[in-house]
């Protein structure tokens, strides 16, 4: 360990963290002395930000590693947050060790200095605070397989003792976990103690993989269901808390986690942890959709806040349009909270409107907002002479951000019948409220006039450069007049930054945007994946021709946002190579969703997109 007095040794300014010179970690450190918890809690935050950065450590950790050290038993106070800081620094994936430059690294550095002090930190095993003692134990086991043999062996033999003696069952069950990070593995799964069974139980999962065996599901579903009462719930290397690591563990294996879910739920559905271990579930695999639903009609009566009824409703709401044909008994539960609890109304009407219910047409009428209106119109296109008027209302009454935007996207599934709404998608344009997609609706649906066409004008000469964009298609759209709109392209691709944005625009423009070739043309060599998918698309759109496009889409066909785009744009193009018929098999029979849902997707989740553009060209191309 190394005492205040002895910073000015260290030269800090010659090492860099987060933000660059490290001058600032001394001051930071003696702010750990002055006997005042606020500041020290500060100083802690600050070093959180700085010499570990969103998982990321750097030249000045290392150094800080003894010094820390030091304020653990010198400074007053928070010393379960430094010695968790110490143990967040030295983080790392024990496989990684191989790596070539992992013996080099910020990481190596760090962990050969925490081994050096962790002598002198064994004593906060036995502190009389269980966080200090839980946070030590992690201390111990960010380092365990890292530790000399003397060390390590003093470390287990104390660490044992916890295990046998320590009077707070979830610190008794943190030393489980440690042992058996020094290759002790225990499954006490008949303790008298639910901490420790379940310790056991998750360690044992861990070691079988799934399918987990019935035994370890029971624990689980058993013990797990009652979060421990103590508000130190640490994080362990590699992870976040121990419920997130169960959270993890669980959704490896989809039947073992909605059984546990189910189980947690049936008691309360303490903390949300069983609806939230549901939707997780969800996530990560196809096709358990009706059976997590089911899940979270049961967990809505068991919330005990508002706050957690909403968040339970949103989730139903992101699902429940996946059904064929929703439960008419889920729908009648929205129903009801929908006409409720002014805090939980809004997320069960929009659940509603997802379930394609007509009772939500009358709701959404009488309670309109941007964001039901855009669902409302996805789902029921067939009321446009309901939902219209509304939008017009509502973007009359001067809508700007998001909830223009959604207004005016909810124009789209409505056809011709929405150039009823072109004099508020005029002054939208002529205000810059949800001008880009004002200019794009007023393209598709808007009629020539002069003022408009004068409107589309002023704006491609906009600070903006999509609005730029937009409405230069839009010109072109309304009036055929080439000469604006190449120009304006000609600047936007000849400009600096991506220009994915822009050539995505130039569908309408067809054969029409053939002088600009030149500049795309390069762009299917770009080194942005966004980039050369754009370019492939623009490319094939001006000639007619899949020659260039079809190479570069095959080549980011993936689970990616990007390579899902390719995918569409192959499908269009109508080609799809024969060496990707694997990779479309591979999109198709997955149980696993291989793409996350975005909080951008409004038409249903990536990963069903994905699955379902696969399966028609595998059987239609």
């Amino acid at each position: 360990m190394k005492s205040p007095a002895e910073l000015d040794d260290v030269p800090w300014s010659a090492l860099t963290h987060a933000y660059g010179s490290a001058e600032d970690v001394p001051e930071l450190i003696r702010a750990l002395y002055q006997g005042d918890e606020e500041t020290a809690a500060e100083a802690i935050h600050e070093l959180y930000g700085n010499i570990h950065h969103q998982g990321s450590v750097y030249p000045a950790s290392a150094p800080a590693v003894p010094f820390l050290a030091h304020a653990v038993h010198h400074a007053s106070g928070r010393r379960e947050d430094l010695l968790m800081l110490l143990a967040t620094l030295a983080d790392h994936d024990p496989a990684d060790t191989e790596l070539p430059h992992w013996p080099r690294s910020s990481v190596a550095a760090i962990c050969a200095g925490l081994c050096d002090v962790l002598p002198d930190l064994l004593p906060c095993l036995g502190d009389p605070e269980r966080g200090v003692r839980r946070a030590a134990l992690r201390v111990v086991a960010a380092v365990a397989e890292l530790l000399p043999h003397k060390t390590g062996a003093l470390a287990a033999e104390r660490i044992d003792a916890l295990y046998v003696d320590d009077p707070v069952p979830a610190v008794r069950a943190d030393a489980l976990i440690v042992l058996d990070r020094f290759g002790r593995p225990l499954e006490p799964l008949d303790s008298p103690l639910p901490e420790i069974r379940l310790a056991g139980a998750l360690l044992a999962a861990e070691r079988s993989g799934p399918p987990y065996p019935a035994e370890l599901v029971e624990v689980i579903a058993e013990d797990g269901a009652e979060p421990d009462p103590g508000d130190d719930d640490f994080p362990w290397s590699g992870t976040a808390t121990q419920d997130e690591r169960l959270t993890r563990l669980l959704t490896r294996d989809p039947d073992a986690a909605l059984a546990v879910a189910a189980r947690w739920i049936a008691a309360e559905d303490l903390g949300s942890r069983g609806s939230r271990l549901a939707q997780q579930t969800a996530e990560t695999w196809r096709d358990q959709e009706r059976e997590v639903l089911n899940l979270l009609l049961a967990a809505l009566p068991r919330q005990r806040d508002t706050i957690a009824v909403a968040a339970r409703l949103r989730t139903i709401g992101r699902w429940i349009g996946h059904l064929p044909e929703p439960d008419a008994d889920l729908r009648d539960a929205l129903h009801r909270y929908a006409g409720a609890d002014e805090g939980t109304a809004g997320a069960a009407l929009l659940a509603l409107v997802h379930s394609r219910d007509p009772r939500a047409l009358d709701l959404v009428v009488h309670r309109p907002s941007a964001q039901l209106l855009e669902a409302a119109a996805r789902h029921f296109p067939e009321a446009a002479g309901r939902l219209i008027p509304v939008i017009r209302h509502e973007l009359a009454a001067g809508a700007t951000g998001n909830p223009g935007i959604d207004l005016v996207n909810a124009l789209a599934p409505f056809g011709a019948a929405a150039r009823e709404a072109l004099p508020e998608l005029v002054d939208c344009l002529r205000t810059r409220r949800a001008a880009i997609v004002a200019a794009r609706r007023i393209g598709i649906d808007g009629i020539r006039t002069p003022e408009i066409t004068d409107l589309l004008r002023e704006a491609t000469r906009s600070t903006d450069s999509s609005l730029r964009a937009a409405a230069a298609v839009a010109h072109f759209r309304l009036t055929d007049d080439t000469d604006t709109t190449l120009r304006t392209f000609e600047e936007l691709l000849s400009g600096p930054g991506p220009v994915h944005w822009y050539l995505s625009g130039l569908e309408p423009l067809g054969r029409a945007a053939a002088p600009l070739l030149p500049l795309i043309e390069p762009q299917l060599e770009a080194g942005y994946e966004w980039t050369r998918m754009a370019a492939a698309e623009a490319h094939h759109w001006i000639t007619g021709s899949p020659d260039r496009a079809v190479p570069v889409l095959a080549e980011l066909v993936e689970p990616t946002p990007v390579g899902l785009r390719a995918l569409k744009a192959l499908a269009a193009i109508g080609q799809i190579p024969e060496e990707l018929r694997p990779t479309l098999r591979s999109f198709v029979s997955s149980p696993l969703r291989l793409l996350s849902d975005s909080p951008l997707s409004r038409e249903g989740h990536p990963d069903e997109e994905l699955r379902a553009l696969a399966n028609g060209l595998l059987a239609t191309v």
